[in-house]
């Protein structure tokens, strides 16, 4: 994996930049950024984006689509997520109480919360709740929060089937929101690690190439399919989680789930895959 991440490093830094982050408007940078993937993907429609590196590969499509239709590897955090949720906190309430209807939940996040000047995830919310009926959030065996698998991640299963088939549609930023916008534009686009690597790099300028047996995914639309069933990692875990595991391998220093530039980011590429809809929770390799 080293020789291989380097070696596309290099690959990289020859290449010209596919999509840069010009100076724009939200509205603007959303019509460019699907743009760009429309006119790249031409035979891929709208609409399967949703599916990833699949939507790029009628083959890889059907074998993953027979292994979602015959044995998902998320059944079994689907069925502990509706336990989770069902299950009253120590104050007797559950989480119905303080999030709402299930089944509208997922299209709410992430938003800009204007009286908290931050941007409001669904992990976070639900993390809240926890916390305010059981008197702690989500943690590990050592009493850290542990927000980018485990419980949680099977909490966010359980939700994300329950939302399957909405449509994303986060608002165009205004206002002090655009600074949190900002914030995840800048992150997505600014290169780190020891490899010197942006996310475009991979997933807007070499989109739907090949490292060695994988293809690398477009932007568009990765925000759906989460929390996702890794075979690599062996477990469901969230979007913020692969955030990490992306930041590992061009090793660069990283952030803790839920950290502001990973709900900045999030943000940002929520609103980039406005029009896709929810299909998590996902398995991928």
């Amino acid at each position: 994996m080293k020789n291989l991440l380097t070696a596309l490093a290099v690959a990289l830094s020859l290449s010209v930049a596919a999509f840069s982050a010009v100076q724009a408007g939200p509205a603007e940078d959303l019509t460019a950024f699907q743009d760009y993937y429309k006119k790249a993907f031409k035979d891929v429609p709208f609409d399967d984006f949703k599916n990833g590196a699949y939507a790029l590969d009628p083959t890889l499509k059907a074998q993953w689509e027979e292994m979602e239709s015959s044995f998902p590897p998320y059944e079994p955090d689907i069925d502990a997520g509706k336990t989770l949720w069902e299950t009253p906190f120590k104050d007797g309430k559950t989480y119905a109480d303080c999030m709402g209807d299930i089944k509208t939940l997922r299209t709410k996040y992430p938003y800009y919360d204007a009286e908290k000047d931050t941007i409001a995830t669904l992990e976070g919310a639900l993390d809240a709740c926890k916390k305010a009926g059981d008197g702690e959030g989500f943690v590990d065996k050592e009493g850290k929060p542990l927000l980018n698998k485990g419980k949680i991640a099977q909490l966010m299963a359980y939700v994300a089937m329950e939302n399957r088939g909405s449509k994303i549609n986060v608002p165009t930023p205004e206002g002090k929101a655009v600074a949190w916008y900002d914030k995840g534009k800048n992150y997505y686009y600014a290169k780190r690690g020891q490899l010197n690597m942006s996310c475009a790099d991979c997933h807007t300028n070499n989109a739907g190439k090949m490292i060695r047996a994988d293809m690398i995914s477009p932007t568009l639309g990765h925000v759906t399919h989460w929390p996702t069933y890794r075979s690599a990692d062996g477990e469901i875990t969230t979007l913020h989680n692969r955030f990490m595991g992306c930041n590992t391998m061009v090793r660069a220093n990283n952030d803790k789930a839920q950290a502001d530039s990973y709900k900045a980011l999030e943000y940002f590429l929520t609103y980039m895959s406005n029009g896709q809809e929810w299909n998590g929770p996902g398995s991928r390799k």
